[in-house]
């Protein structure tokens, strides 16, 4: 960063340099008409002539009376007179050329850095070394005039585009590590190209580092859980057959039976929870109300309180295994917690809208943070009996999200809980 700093700056100098010495050339070559180089001699000649001929005390008023509006004259006494810091030569020579009896009174012309009384000034010196000043106005003079401005306005202007050009170039690296921050998830780890300073490339380095770290964990937990859930069915499947044996009494037989179905329920929703959330399944067009229209009737149909409304057809791009996973969660949950269930569709601006309500005893206000979180029960709201490991909800909302969806966890005021899903709608 310094180095580009110092090099900013370098190049400020030499464009200002180049300015100026551009200035300075055109400066020193500058010419103007004929007509009003010879309007500054026949001027400066006539005041010159006329001023020597009048007693000193009366100078500044002849010279007043002198002057026109487009030039002025102003006497004043004899001492060191004040030259201006841009010399025009070449019109001095050209006005020495037509009056020639100039160059004996050192003529003195120079472009003005104010012009309020003129573009051009000058001065001569009388014979007893007062000295008369002049200011006039000249049309070519005017490009002089905006060079002037112009060189001390280009290297600042140089120095805010370099400046800024600079910054986008120091930052693209900056933003690109942001946007992959933001981009961060459980998925293949993308590697951010290592670009900028050293110390901006070394940021993206560790970025990259946790990245794969955090993607070989999540991979490691994933199939330590997998091999775990596959490995218990197996003696769970045989503890089924080891029911069959007509030695075991039937209420014993019934009992393991529940239990059985309970472990492999909780080994389900654990596969499915640490499964790769079918991101191997490419998004597809599925009808939303007619997928949750099916799943009400078919709780309908096992004799549950389960009821739909809404549009009857409504479609989204989605992958259909983890949105029909995620909604018959949420029926189940509402049929098991609140005794019955009430899935409405409808479509909301560029989204689907799916809301699932019951009349439950919802979730305590504090509380509904947490339903969001893997492995977590609310014994406080949910009976420690139930079945199940927590994972119900953090499924939905793994699925959601997966969708570019949002999940909307509230009370009702009147009782129970009501779910809402979002999902962006297909382009037509």
């Amino acid at each position: 960063m310094p180095e580009r700093l110092l090099g900013v700056l370098l190049l400020v100098i030499l464009v200002d340099g180049a300015a100026n010495s551009l200035l300075f050339d055109r400066v020193n070559a500058f010419q103007l008409r004929r007509d009003d180089a010879s309007r500054i001699a026949e001027n400066v000649v006539l005041a010159t002539r006329t001023l020597e001929r009048v007693p000193p005390k009366a100078r500044q008023a002849h010279a007043v009376a002198l002057s026109t509006q487009r030039f002025s004259l102003e006497w004043v006494q004899p001492g060191d007179r004040t030259r201006g810091s841009l010399g025009l030569d070449s019109l001095r020579a050209q006005v020495i050329e037509i009056a020639p009896e100039l160059a004996l009174s050192d003529l003195e012309i120079h472009l003005e850095g104010r012009p309020d009384k003129g573009n051009i000034g000058g001065s001569v010196r009388l014979s007893d070394r007062s000295v008369l000043r002049f200011h006039t106005y000249a049309h070519a003079a005017w490009k002089l005039t905006a060079g002037r401005v112009l060189s001390f306005v280009l290297p600042s202007l140089a120095l805010v585009l370099l400046g800024w050009a600079l910054l986008r170039t120091v930052l693209r690296p900056l933003r690109n590590l942001i946007r992959a921050t933001h981009d961060l998830e459980a998925g293949a780890p993308r590697p951010v190209p290592e670009h900028g300073p050293d110390e901006m490339r070394g940021l993206i380095r560790a970025l990259n580092d946790m990245q794969d770290r955090i993607h070989q964990s999540l991979t490691d937990r994933t199939q330590t859980m997998l091999a775990i859930g596959h490995d218990l069915k197996t003696p769970l499947a045989r503890m089924r057959l080891r029911l069959d044996d007509e030695s075991v009494e039937p209420e014993v037989r019934e009992g393991i039976a529940h239990d059985i179905d309970e472990m492999r329920l909780l080994l389900d929703s654990l596969q499915a929870y640490v499964d790769s959330d079918g991101k191997a399944i490419a998004p597809e067009r599925i009808d939303i109300a007619v997928m949750a229209e099916t799943l009400v009737d078919a709780a309908a149909d096992h004799g549950a309180d389960a009821r739909y409304a809404g549009v009857a057809s409504l479609e989204v791009v989605a992958r259909p295994v983890s949105i029909r996973r995620a909604l018959s969660n949420l029926i189940e949950n509402a049929l098991h917690y609140g005794g019955n269930a009430r899935v409405h569709v409808r479509k909301d601006g560029g989204a689907a809208e799916i809301v699932v309500e019951d009349d439950g005893p919802g979730i305590p206000e504090d509380r509904i943070a947490d339903a969001l979180q893997p492995f977590v029960r609310l014994d406080t709201a949910r009976a420690r009996d139930t079945a199940g490991m927590g994972l119900g909800l953090a499924i939905v909302r793994k699925a959601v999200r997966q969708e570019n969806g949002t999940l909307d966890l509230r009370n009702r005021p009147e009782g129970g809980l009501r779910v809402t899903i979002r999902l962006p709608l297909t382009a037509d």
